[in-house]
């Protein structure tokens, strides 16, 4: 619960805010044309706003990163003169 109250309050950036007018705009649509799936479409965008994810999830798409130092191989160069 408390996770939650925190993704509401904090980390608001231009993309998340753009969710939320995105998904209100697309919510006042559908109910004036009356249609549910425009209307869910609508709640998809307002949960991502909401609870700051996108379609992947928290860092869902980031690449995996290795923690362990130990697999790095020392890289040797050799320059070349003309």
């Amino acid at each position: 619960m408390e996770t939650l109250k925190y993704n509401l309050v904090n980390n608001w950036n231009v993309i998340r805010l753009i969710r939320l007018a995105l998904s209100i705009i697309i919510i006042v649509q559908a109910v004036q044309i009356h249609d549910v799936l425009f209307g869910l479409f609508g709640t998809f965008f307002l949960y991502q706003a909401l609870s700051n994810t996108g379609c992947c999830g928290v860092n869902g798409c980031a690449p995996s990163v290795s923690k362990s130092s130990g697999d790095t191989e020392e890289i040797e160069f050799t320059e070349v003169k003309k």
